[in-house]
């Protein structure tokens, strides 16, 4: 997915490196988790540790004062246990929980900052799968390995140091299995790198899947697309199964294979105690012991290597999310603060390509509009005329000319301040799943007060439909503002840019597809909110730019022809032919 800065996933020390991190604020509380993982474990190989002296002395030699001693402590040492359990498990979880947080704040804030091209080439489902499915997948290195790697790893030492103590001899077979166990778990955990990319990738796809048809619903249901998204949607789920699948093959072959070797070398242990005289003082105690030890040790060395899987797979994650995290933010240099500007718009020979293309969308575009002044764009879908305002707002950065407000280059001026000098309207409405009012005052800076949002909503005809809701203004528009007509969107969307009050306005084709009414309504809000400001009209209807101070027609990127809708007219070219056409196409009212 990226193209900056790709981490290397066969680089696991080095993003584990990075991964550590996120774990720096909390070493306290990493501290106490250790100490408790360590404790619990320790409290379970001194238990078990005391099967020889129960069998030796206190059954062997009929001393049964040690088991009268040892019920008395058992219920203290069980809840000393139970407490060193709940320190590690808690603390771990919660280190865990805050680590996501982190993660999934910090990619949240990078989609908010990254430059307009980012999200254009990359899939949606797939952002979000990143801090979903990816994040929740670092939880699991973060919490549960980290978890199974100090307890178990703790209590496989302490069980070596037990048997070590006991007899050395019969617990050097057990060890010589170890080379054997390392080979298995590196080769493993490659296995494990690969499936779980695959794994994070086929996610997002099902994430992107669901969220198009679900967006898409109407068209689905008109088109009757049911069988066909239900047939992608299936072969996707399964290869995802398949990958998860394998991801489980290798998880039980690996145990399974550990498992074996361990068995050979208790097998070994148990032949060797047969011949008493090969081991030194083997006493029944001895043999009990370092025996249970071994049947033991199973149980942890299963867990490790299990958890060597889901820590891959949080690993693998990391790779994931830090690509997104080292992709580089809008480029913005700029220095010069503007509080409000004048509005003079020039471009003056701009040239832009978009990313990845070898046609230029733009070439050699030079108009001047002047403040207050209005300037159409006119021409066939696919001319130009959006990217022109996406110029303007450097939702991309043109590559040659310059482009200046106010006769300053718009690279001077910084994002953010570039950006309040313009209220946008189009034809794409986003709303955000709050209250008409508070969609209203969205980006306005500082306190807004009830009487500026209902003023805005007034001039731009909103309380005409907003006094027929039940709550008014406090109404919730839903997703994307469902709850609202083609209309009423637009008309919410001017009042937005009414409140925001900046001196320039882009129109992208702000009454296109919309009945003669409602068209009637908002072009009477778009006169009033044109009113002493430069305004950018990118026009479908010809017919509402006739009074516009300067038209431009763009075709193939370049402008074809400049003027008043008079002079266009005039000239009997491009323009007046389109007027014409769509003149003829609009049905004559009755």
């Amino acid at each position: 997915m990226s193209k900056n800065k790709p981490v290397n996933p066969d680089l696991t020390s080095s993003v584990f490196k990075r991964f550590r991190g996120y774990l720096k604020n909390f070493k306290l509380a990493f501290l106490v988790a250790v100490l408790g993982m360590i404790g619990y474990s320790v409290i379970d190989v001194l238990v078990v540790a005391q099967l020889k002296p129960i069998v030796d002395d206190s059954l062997g030699n009929g001393d049964y004062g040690y088991l009268r001693l040892a019920a008395f402590f058992i219920v203290p040492i069980f809840v000393l246990r139970g407490i060193c359990n709940f320190l590690g498990t808690y603390t771990v979880a919660w280190i865990g929980n805050h680590v996501v947080m982190e993660m999934r704040q910090e990619l949240f804030s990078r989609y908010t900052h990254l430059p307009v091209e980012f999200h254009d080439t990359n899939a949606t489902g797939q952002l979000i799968s990143k801090v979903t499915y990816d994040t929740e997948q670092v939880k699991v290195a973060a919490a549960k390995a980290l978890l199974t790697l100090v307890r178990d790893g703790a209590f496989v030492v302490g069980l070596l140091i037990a048997m070590f103590y006991y007899s050395w001899q019969l617990s050097l077979i057990f060890v010589l299995i170890g080379p054997l166990v390392a080979v298995i778990v590196s080769v493993v955990s490659k296995r494990f790198r690969k499936v779980s990319k695959k794994i994070q990738e086929v996610m997002g796809d099902l994430t992107s899947s669901v969220e198009q048809v679900i967006k898409g619903h109407k068209v689905v249901l008109m088109f009757g697309g049911q069988d066909l998204e239900a047939k992608r949607f299936a072969s996707k789920n399964n290869y995802n199964r398949q990958q998860n699948m394998k991801l489980i093959v290798a998880r039980i072959l690996s145990v399974s294979s550990i498992q074996v070797i361990a068995s050979i070398a208790l097998a070994v242990v148990l032949y060797v105690a047969s011949f008493p005289n090969l081991v030194e003082s083997l006493t029944p105690g001895v043999f009990v012991s370092v025996v249970v030890f071994m049947t033991m040790l199973l149980k942890p060395l299963k867990q490790l290597t299990t958890v060597n899987s889901e820590f891959q797979k949080g690993m693998t994650a990391c790779v994931s999310i830090f690509e997104v995290l080292d992709q580089q933010p809008e480029l913005d240099n700029g220095t010069t603060l503007v509080e409000r500007v004048a509005g003079k718009i020039t471009f003056k020979d701009v040239t832009f390509s978009y990313p990845g293309k070898d046609t230029a969308a733009l070439q050699d575009i030079t108009f001047s509009v002047k403040s207050g002044e209005t300037c159409a764009l006119v021409g066939r879908s696919g001319s130009g005329k959006s990217t022109i305002s996406s110029l303007l707002t450097r939702f991309y950065n043109h590559q040659y000319g310059d482009i200046l407000i106010d006769d300053l280059p718009i690279q001077e001026l910084p994002l953010k301040s570039l950006r309040k000098q313009f209220a946008l309207v189009s034809q794409h409405v986003v709303l955000f799943n709050d209250t008409i009012a508070n969609n209203i005052a969205y980006g306005s800076e500082g306190v807004v007060s009830s009487e500026q949002i209902l003023a805005a909503a007034k001039t731009a005809h909103i309380l005409e439909f907003v006094d027929e809701l039940p709550d008014g203004l406090d109404t919730m528009v839903g997703e994307n503002g469902f709850m609202l007509s083609g209309g009423q969107r637009q008309r919410l969307a001017i009042a937005r840019a009414l409140l925001l009050d900046a001196p320039i306005l882009i129109l992208d084709e702000a009454t296109s597809a919309l009945d003669t009414e409602s068209e009637r309504l908002i072009q009477d809000a778009l006169e009033k909110l044109q009113k002493d400001r430069t305004s950018i009209v990118v026009a479908h209807r010809l017919s509402t730019i006739e009074n516009a101070d300067t038209i431009l027609v763009i075709e193939g990127g370049k402008i074809f022809e400049q003027g008043t809708h008079k002079s266009l007219m005039a000239l009997n070219g491009h323009y007046s032919q389109l007027y014409q056409m769509q003149f003829s196409e609009e049905p004559k009212e009755a």
